[in-house]
């Protein structure tokens, strides 16, 4: 019986010709990552290891993102604990000013490569897949172990297939699809499975769009969510200067838990509203539903392409009076490519404000942490109760485009109910790009 592209890259770091799922195993890893957050406490479990040593310096990076630029004195001091362990040992860390939200930080800087393993303290890490790598969300302690052995212990999960059949209308994207897969599965519709995204519709998806899939694997319970490597990966992975020598593809004969085919021809732009990201439910729908702000960017869409198609329907519009809208580029060099494109430009004319990469507000931590009774359209990847401020704060989940249409309607909207927005440039912002 033939392998799936997560069993093989199990099997592969494991020193195995094969698994099966259920089995448990000692897998190498390629990453060990963690946030300020996550990296304080794994930093602290690390050091009560007796004769504990960072098994590889370059393969271990802590990413300052959570409440940086820091927020207050509690967030200083732990990014100096964290900055401090770095430079004791070597291991590669970035700081303000020269990093970005790690899971678009990494693939941009080439660390991460199709077959690796990657074992993050961030529930998100999942997002690596979309690269045809093996990213999984690790505890902290399991992190500090991975850190001194360069070993990840876990169960081989069981694989879910989608299949997505056709081609994606002119407004819909990455993130409509997959709102719309999460409405299919249930937040634990894949608990502690790997979901394998497939079909022609992925393949016209470019990578920024497969990085929000594989982002959001996590939200239907999912272990990881991978896509096969194909020419899109390569000319991404080339760039950033990553490794090309381990693409793996399933095997016809590969066998899954369950296989599930989408037609994305009809899909229209999806919004996920409280309390649960499976709550999919049509823009057109949701008219009557008035914001308070609008947040694009984060982890989940906040590469180029994403701030392309948001400056796409903001351009030559204002944002409604009641609306803050924050913009929030993923990474230095996101924000830098943006301003010498323009979409800066475009951002502040529209009356938005543009912040520096972090992770502020998608998990109510500063730069826009919503008061009682406030609505937030968010493009980040969860709306649980009090996850943006106020336990009784709403956030609705959308994509860059619905959400610069929000901004714009003062309520939730699809693009094209918007005067004057060029369908044309929002296309060519979804298109594949190499630069």
């Amino acid at each position: 019986m033939g392998q799936n592209i997560a069993e093989k890259i199990l099997a592969a770091h494991a020193g195995r010709v094969s698994v099966r799922p259920g089995e448990f195993l000692n897998a190498s890893v390629d990453l060990v990552l963690a946030s300020e957050l996550s990296g304080v406490v794994a930093l602290r479990e690390f050091e009560r290891i007796e004769g504990a040593r960072i098994f590889d310096p370059d393969k271990v990076v802590f990413v300052f993102d959570h409440f940086t630029p820091n927020k207050d004195i509690a967030s200083a001091e732990i990014v100096r604990e964290c900055r401090a362990f770095a430079l004791r040992t070597g291991i590669r860390y970035y700081d303000v000013g020269r990093a970005g939200i790690q899971h678009v930080l990494l693939p941009e800087q080439g660390l991460v490569s199709p077959g690796d393993i990657v074992a993050g303290a961030d529930s998100h890490t999942c997002t690596y897949g979309a690269l045809g790598a093996f990213g999984t969300g690790v505890g902290s302690t399991d992190a500090a172990v991975a850190m001194a052995l360069g070993e990840l212990w876990l169960r081989v999960p069981e694989s879910i297939k989608v299949v997505y059949h056709g081609h994606l209308r002119p407004w819909v994207t990455a993130k409509d699809v997959i709102i719309h897969t999460i409405g299919i599965l249930g937040v634990d519709g894949a608990r502690y499975q790997a979901i394998e995204f497939a079909g022609e519709a992925i393949q016209a998806i470019d990578m920024a769009g497969r990085l929000t899939m594989a982002n959001m694997a996590i939200e239907a319970g999912a272990k990881t969510g991978l896509i096969a490597p194909d020419d899109i990966t390569r000319a991404f992975v080339e760039k950033a200067g990553g490794r090309l020598d381990r693409l793996y593809a399933s095997d016809p004969d590969a066998e899954y838990a369950r296989v599930i085919d989408v037609d994305v021809s009809d899909l229209e732009p999806m919004v996920a509203i409280p309390y649960l990201p499976e709550n999919a439910r049509e823009a057109s729908t949701l008219g009557d539903v008035t914001i308070d702000q609008v947040v694009i960017g984060m982890c989940t869409n906040g590469n180029l392409a994403d701030l392309r198609q948001a400056a796409a329907v903001l351009a030559g519009h204002k944002v409604h009076p009641r609306v803050r809208t924050i913009i929030i580029p993923g990474s230095q060099a996101v924000y830098l490519a943006a301003l010498r494109e323009g979409l800066i430009e475009t951002f502040v004319e529209a009356n938005c404000v543009v912040s520096t990469p972090t992770c502020g507000p998608c998990l109510g931590g500063h730069m826009g942490v919503l008061a009682s009774g406030e609505r937030c359209v968010s493009t980040s990847n969860r709306n649980f109760h009090g996850r943006m401020g106020h336990i009784d704060s709403q956030v609705y989940l959308a994509s860059p485009a619905v959400a610069a249409a929000a901004a714009i309607a003062g309520r939730i909207v699809p693009p094209d109910a918007i005067d004057m927005v060029d369908e044309t440039a929002f296309v060519a912002a979804k298109e594949p790009r190499h630069d």
